[in-house]
């Protein structure tokens, strides 16, 4: 058996570096995978992470190899954090180029050299454009797709004339729900809104359910609301795939009140962006939209007003003019019917004395038969109603003596009768007046224990205090 001649590592790790560097000296590849364990250096602009390739079907690890950026990989990174908005951080599908080194410490590794936007940004196209084939497919009854256009329930729904009570979601401290309200309670034509918060994190599919429940309890809160508004501040792109969730985009697609958003998006639009009623690129431009919507009904209302005025100027004139034809038209017209009546006035009057003429000239005759017999008749009448009278007044003297005597007796009665009742006889009997506040009373109701009254008897006032009241069944006087 041949000697083995031992090696020291550096030896075997030089060897292995000769044999990468021949390999793969001044050689990159542009290579798939997914970003783990990665952290970052900024005082020195470094990236350390691995890359990482899965098992499509069992998630497991099939291949990892540590990777570093700086210089100019690093200045790539940042550009594809700013153009695609996403963060270069952990669980995201990647395109890299990448170089081959092989260190005697920190063993193999890749260098990255550039990053590919337009793969990730397609990575997340993709992702959004199956999760919008799978809505359509599988809510055809509030979600379905026209052209380019996707037609929701939610977005065929029509505005209130005006929009004043709103459920907001957001965030508890965004600064879009403050730019939000700041707008609407600083809008210049003074409209008031009343506005009621439901706050959760919208940002990051992590916290979809809770985002889900909030739209839930708008729901269920049985108030009228004119709008829900969702809103946040803008930020990376992975902070709005939330947006693109399956379930909130499905729940707000068929949400009975229009929904309003305006989530700081200013490059592509998500999901919930395509289901809602109306999207606006930001808080401000939502409160903005808000307002508008009710400036047009209040300068429709407005329009209308002047119409209206304009009209009822139109109509008055015109009538005005009718008026004054047919006042017209009744004075000339009364004057014709004046003239032609006039003539005929004069012929019946004329008539009416000739035939008064007639008619006295025929009843002279029987006027003076009757005259003749008016002056006999009286006559007898006279003398008759004379002898009557004078047997009238003789009996009128009998009656009248006989009268006078009866009546006398009913006055001497009654006299008697008031002279028994007065209240100086009835004093003198036992009786006695009750005087409550100077006033003549019968009834106990007026008078109060601690009153002050008088009682008066046939000779004497006595002025006395009521210590006691009872009832009194009035038993000493029944005869």
């Amino acid at each position: 058996m041949a000697e083995m001649i031992p090696i020291r590592l550096s030896e075997l790790s030089r060897r292995i570096y000769e044999v990468l560097d021949d390999s793969f000296r001044a050689v990159s590849f542009w290579v798939v995978a997914d970003i783990s364990n990665h952290s970052f250096r900024a005082q020195k602009n470094y990236h350390y992470f691995d890359l990482v390739e899965k098992d499509p079907y069992s998630n497991d690890i099939m291949a990892r190899i540590q990777g570093k950026s700086w210089g100019r990989g690093a200045e790539r990174i940042a550009h594809f954090e700013k153009v695609t908005g996403q963060p270069f951080t952990n669980n995201i599908n990647v395109l890299l180029n990448v170089s081959v080194i092989y260190h005697s410490v920190f063993g193999l590794q890749v260098n990255v050299h550039d990053i590919d936007v337009n793969f990730t940004l397609g990575v997340l196209e993709q992702q959004k454009q199956a999760t919008l084939e799978k809505l359509v497919a599988e809510n055809p009854g509030f979600i379905q797709k026209i052209g380019d256009r996707y037609i929701t329930r939610n977005n065929q729904l029509a505005f209130s004339v005006v929009i004043q009570k709103i459920a907001l979601i957001s965030s508890a401290n965004s600064a879009g729900a403050e730019d939000f309200r700041h707008t609407l309670l600083n809008n210049t034509p003074g409209y008031i809104f009343e506005t009621d918060f439901y706050h959760t994190e919208v940002q990051g599919e992590n916290n979809a359910d809770n985002f889900l429940q909030k739209i839930i309890e708008v729901f269920q809160s049985g108030k009228q609301y004119d709008a829900l508004v969702i809103i946040r501040g803008g930020g990376a792109q992975s902070d709005f795939l939330i947006f693109d969730n399956y379930r909130i985009a499905r729940a707000l697609a068929k949400f009975p009140i229009p929904v309003i958003t305006g989530i700081g998006h200013q490059k592509n639009e998500t999901i919930a962006d395509l289901m809602v009623h109306t999207q606006t690129k930001t808080p401000t431009r939502a409160a903005e939209f808000i307002i508008a919507h009710n400036r047009q009904f209040e300068d429709e209302m407005i329009s209308l007003q002047h119409a209206i005025l304009i009209r009822t100027q139109q109509l008055f004139s015109t009538h005005f003019q009718l008026l004054a034809q047919h006042s017209n038209a009744v004075v000339n017209q009364s004057r014709s019917l004046l003239n032609n009546y006039k003539d005929s006035l004069v012929q019946m009057n004329q008539s009416s004395i000739q035939m008064a003429k007639n008619i006295l000239f025929s009843n002279r005759t029987s006027l003076l038969q009757v005259s003749s017999q008016l002056t006999s008749i009286p006559r007898m009448i006279l003398a008759n109603l004379a002898s009557d009278i004078r047997h009238a007044a003789g009996d009128l003297d009998a009656l009248q003596s006989k009268f006078i005597k009866n009546q006398q007796g009913y006055l001497q009665h009654h006299i008697s009768l008031f002279r028994i009742m007065s209240p100086d006889n009835i004093l003198k009997k036992g009786f006695a007046i009750v005087k409550v506040k100077n006033q003549i009373t019968s009834n106990a109701n007026e008078i109060k224990v601690g009153d002050e009254i008088d009682i008066i008897l046939s000779d004497t006032q006595i002025k006395t205090t009521v210590k006691k009241k009872s009832t009194y069944d009035g038993s000493d006087f029944n005869i």
